[in-house]
């Protein structure tokens, strides 16, 4: 059975997900190296179409979260979802003392929804691996899956959020929400109400560059701070998780999917940036065994070493520049493609759990940065966080702000 074949049979699968697995099937169709380009096209395909819960359902929702005296909690409560998650609705309300905001309403049932998907998505996985041994996949299946079950708890979500305020309070150009723990609950969380647009919609507007740059350069912070200064990455980066603030700030949304990596492993990404920099075959060798790859030769470490000069060489040039200055749109798509073809010529590789999310927010936020058309010194802003890089200092900070939020630190 030849490949196109084979991603319908990948889409049938998939195409059966019916809770937030499916932004995961639509991840997998855009990330340039997770899947070969007929399998992507069937993918993306794909559409999430959770219909709203009306009113009524709404009112029943909130009273098995809140009690039957629940609208009493609130001065105003909209009765139409104000934006929709993946997990659930987001109705916007005021609070009896005056206070805007975002309440996160868990859709029903969510938790059977998500263990029918991650089914799937074993099967699906289970299907690829078959046709294509570039990957092992294995623990990118556990890695999804445990950080979906993770989403499923709003009070997590919220010690998520605090974490970010914490690490973030400092960054003028960054707004966080608030949570309000008296009106949360594991399924139901409510925030502060940010004012802000879309960054799609400011982007449609097609902006001047000036006004581009400003915003890029407060997603840059928003996103780098908290991963080169305490290791704590935002792992769900697309354009909705995001709204420009009135001075072109940036307003940071949706804390479910946040991954705590190890002191060692952002090491690790340093080094690796200084081996490619520096052409160094043994530098990036020791760095990608640091992550957790093993079994790699000389060769499976040239391939791999293909696609991190292309998410590393917008770091390298100390000169202001887009994020890509090719102007053709699949040449991350070729890239990926022959690193394909090098892993499958060389047995393929293991990739440990923690390079799936910090893959997937690498090139999520360059998409970003390259739908914006941003210009910026990409060089000068990652070095003023990595200069100071001490793996020691990294853990202390890590730790303490882990404990004062209540954020797990088994991450």
């Amino acid at each position: 059975m030849n490949r196109s074949a084979h991603a319908e049979d990948l889409k049938s699968i998939l195409g059966g997900l019916k809770g937030p697995l499916m932004k995961v099937a639509q991840f997998l169709s855009t990330i340039p190296d997770a899947l070969p380009p007929e399998y992507a096209a069937e993918l993306a395909q794909l559409q999430a179409n959770a219909p709203p819960m009306g009113w009524p359902f709404v009112k029943r929702r909130m009273t098995s979260e809140l009690g039957t005296g629940w609208e009493g909690r609130f001065a105003e409560f909209g009765r139409e979802a104000a934006a929709a998650a993946s997990l659930g609705q987001v109705h916007r309300g005021r609070t009896v003392e005056g206070q805007d905001v975002a309440c996160k309403l868990q859709y029903p049932d969510m938790p059977s929804v998500v263990e029918a998907d991650l089914r799937q998505l074993r099967l699906a996985l289970s299907l690829y691996h078959r046709m294509d041994n570039a990957l092992q996949n294995d623990d990118i299946y556990k890695e999804l899956s445990e950080r979906l079950r993770e989403e499923l708890d709003y009070v997590r979500e919220a010690a998520q959020m605090r974490l970010y305020g914490l690490m973030l309070r400092d960054a003028h150009d960054v707004t966080v929400p608030e949570p309000l723990m008296t009106l949360t609950t594991p399924r139901l969380l409510t925030m502060t109400w940010l004012p802000g647009r879309s960054l799609q919609g400011v982007l449609d507007e097609n902006p001047p560059l000036e006004t581009r740059n400003q915003i890029a350069r407060s997603l840059f912070i928003a996103w780098y701070i908290p991963l080169y200064r305490y290791g704590v990455i935002h792992g769900d980066p697309h354009l909705g998780n995001y709204q420009v603030r009135s001075d072109n700030g940036v307003n940071l949304l949706d804390f479910g999917a946040i991954r705590v990596f190890r002191p060692h492993f952002l090491r690790g990404v340093i080094d690796l940036f200084e081996a490619i920099r520096d052409n160094d075959e043994d530098k990036a060798h020791n760095a990608y065994e640091g992550w957790g790859f093993t079994g790699l030769s000389r060769e499976k470490t040239d391939v791999l070493n293909q696609w991190a000069r292309f998410l590393y060489e917008p770091l390298i040039e100390d000169r202001v520049r887009l994020i890509q200055e090719t102007n053709d749109p699949q040449y991350g798509r070729e890239i990926a493609q022959k690193v394909h073809q090098g892993l499958q010529r060389t047995g393929g590789v293991k990739p440990p759990r923690e390079f799936v999310l910090m893959d997937r927010s690498a090139i999520g936020l360059g998409s970003v940065f390259l739908r914006m058309g941003a210009k910026l010194n990409w060089h000068r802003m990652f070095h003023e966080l990595i200069d100071s890089f001490n793996e020691d200092e990294l853990a202390a900070r890590q730790a303490s702000a882990l404990t004062e939020v209540g954020v797990p630190a088994s991450l």
